[in-house]
Parts: structure tokens; sequence; C-alpha cells
């Protein structure tokens, strides 16, 4: 009983992340503006999260400081996701290349500044993240209780926010315009809904979340920022998104399902016959999941109807 609330805790630790950059996915995505630059928004985020969590703790903010390090990590996000907003939305330039973009600018300008920042190091210093909330009561409760009362703030925020999500776009006007614009943007326009505005916030609010989901694994699991630190997260969110239907409770399955085949592939390394596999097999578990998950989505889901197509006012 204690493993599987261990492991449930352990799943929900390496959903969390996916949760918060899959529901920014979603955002984008249903206004209509394809994201693959997910990825990047991570990265900056948790570039955005290390550093400013170090200057916070510096600064003797004590465990204010990896709040510090989330609003970096936010406002971080919404910028980078401007650059692609502006490249896709404004100037009508290819989403996917736009989002690649993002993606290769972050990995780049990410690690040139840890070492401007830290005489050359390759990496942010540690920093003292997030501790775990027990529930009082609640973190009793055989298996559940370990599972998922006695996690971080993070993990609870992202699970809130699934349930928020979901209510403003399937129960709010603000909703309402935001799945027209993505797929029907002409009739929206019409309406008088700004559809380039609407996109706008939609890929804003995708790079705010992405941002505090690269936030959470530093904040969370590394204590640290590297080259490294979020490979291929944002990718496997990017799954997530589109297993889960554009759907935030869709989506949160699907991550906690990512989450499993993580926590999985560290439980398998602690048992002595794991020791005769290679250790890159083990590490390949989550893609190989995520590729499969992919193939089996592919003709399942359906994508909002103006997904990647640029809008024109003057056209309509």
């Amino acid at each position: 009983m204690e493993v599987l609330g261990q492991l449930l805790n352990t799943t929900l630790v390496f959903s969390t992340a996916l949760i918060f950059a899959a529901l920014g996915g979603i955002f984008s995505e249903r206004s209509g503006v394809v994201n693959i630059g997910l990825e990047g928004l991570m990265m900056f985020g948790a570039f955005a999260a290390a550093v400013g969590g170090y200057y916070a703790q510096e600064a003797g903010m004590g465990e204010w400081a990896p709040w510090v390090g989330v609003l970096s990590a936010m406002a971080v996000g919404v910028i980078g996701s401007l650059i692609h907003a502006v490249a896709s939305i404004t100037f009508k330039a290819d989403q996917t290349i736009s989002g690649t973009v993002i993606n290769f600018l972050a990995a780049g300008s990410t690690l040139y500044m840890v070492k401007l920042i830290f005489d050359g190091s390759g990496e942010t210093p540690l920093i003292d993240g997030f501790s775990k909330v027990s529930i009082p009561g609640l973190s009793k409760i055989p298996v559940i209780g370990e599972g998922i009362f006695n996690s971080y703030p993070t993990t609870y925020l992202a699970i809130i926010l699934v349930v928020v999500i979901y209510f403003v776009l399937f129960k709010t006007p603000f909703g309402l315009r935001l799945r027209a614009v993505g797929e029907h943007p002409s009739a929206a326009d019409t309406l008088g809904v700004n559809v380039n505005k609407m996109r706008y916030i939609g890929v804003m609010l995708s790079g705010l979340l992405a941002g505090i989901g690269g936030a959470t694994i530093t904040l969370t699991t590394t204590g640290t920022f590297a080259h490294n630190t979020i490979s291929g997260q944002g990718f496997i969110a990017i799954a997530a998104m589109i297993f889960g239907k554009w759907n935030p409770l869709g989506a949160f399955g699907a991550a906690v399902f990512f989450g499993l085949s993580q926590a999985i592939r560290n439980y398998v390394q602690l048992f002595e016959w794991s020791k005769s596999i290679p250790q890159e097999f083990i590490f390949m578990i989550p893609y190989v999941l995520t590729i499969i998950v992919l193939v089996s989505a592919v003709g399942r889901s359906s994508a909002p109807k103006a997904l990647g197509e640029p809008y024109d006012p003057g056209k309509r």
C-alpha cells in the first residue's frame, strides 16, 4: 500500500509540469494557433524560475523565493509567447515554423544567459524549491492520502486549474469566443469578436502556463536549470493535449498517464533485474509511450477546424 501511494505521488509530481503546459497549449490551439513551441516556452520558464528563485533566495526571501521564481517564469513565458504571436498572427508566418524557432531560440539563449550570468557555468546554482505540503486529515487516507494530499503546492494548483480552465472554456462567454475564433473565425468576426486579439490572448496564456510548467520542474525535482532540464517534456505535453482532444479534463488524464510512465521508469531502476538492461532503454519508456499514444490518436482526435490558418480581417 505504501509503495502504491509513493508511486501515485511520484506520478503526480511528474505529471504537474505536463498538465500546465498542456493546458497552455489548449488555450493557444483552441484559438486557432498551432503551438509547437511549448518545449521552448517551458525552457524559458525553467530558466527564469531558476534565476529568479536564486536571486530571491540570496536576498533572504526564504519560503517566498520559489514563488518569485514562478512569477519570473510566468513573465518570461508570456514574453516568449509574444514572439510566436507576432510572427504567426500579425505577420502570418507558418505557425509550425514559428513554434520551432521558439524551441531553438530558447535552447540557445537560455544556455547562453546561464553562462553569462554565472561566470561560464553550464547550469544555475542549486536553489531551495518548494516543499511538500500535507493536507491535515486527508493525507492520512491509505494510498490516496500519500499519493494526492501530500504533494507540492504546484501540484495542487495544477489540479485546481484543470477544473477552472474547463469551466472557463466551456461555460463562459470568453471561452465561447476563444473556441469560436478557432473554429469559424469569419463567423466570429462578423459577430463582433476581434479574432486576432483573442488569438493573442490564447497564445499569451499558453506562454504563461507553459512557463509555470517549466518552473515546476526547476522548483520541485531538479533544483537547478541546465540545457537538459526540460528534455522533451514540452513535446510530451503536446501529445497529452492531442490525446486529450484539446479538452482540459482529457489532457489531465493523458498527462497523468505520461507521468505514470516516467514514475515507472524511476521505479524500474530500483529492481536488481533492471541492471542487466541498458539504461538508455529504460529512459526511452516515456518517449516510446508518447509515440504509441500519438499513433493511436491519429484519426480519433478532431482539432479545431481553423487550427493553423492565419486570419486576415480585411478578407473575410
